[in-house]
């Protein structure tokens, strides 16, 4: 299984970015995502931004992870 993280995109290039997710900074290819702009919501999947959704999807994508990794804590 592969999972893509929403990131929020901070600073841009013309072909790669900085992308930020609580407080932690990763560089990302935006090759296949052209369209992604400072601001937007990107999903970062092995160093490359895969696709954009807004900020209401990646907060519940999110919240998903978060209650995921409570489960695994609690069992």
């Amino acid at each position: 299984m592969c999972l893509a993280i929403p990131m929020q995109l901070v600073s841009r290039r013309e072909f790669d970015g900085t992308a930020e997710l609580r407080g932690v900074r990763r560089q990302v290819s935006l090759v296949l995502c052209p369209e992604a702009a400072i601001g937007d919501h990107v999903l970062v999947h092995a160093g490359y931004a895969i696709g954009t959704v807004d900020a209401e999807e990646a907060a519940k994508t999110l919240a998903l992870f978060d209650e995921a990794i409570a489960a695994e804590e609690a069992s």
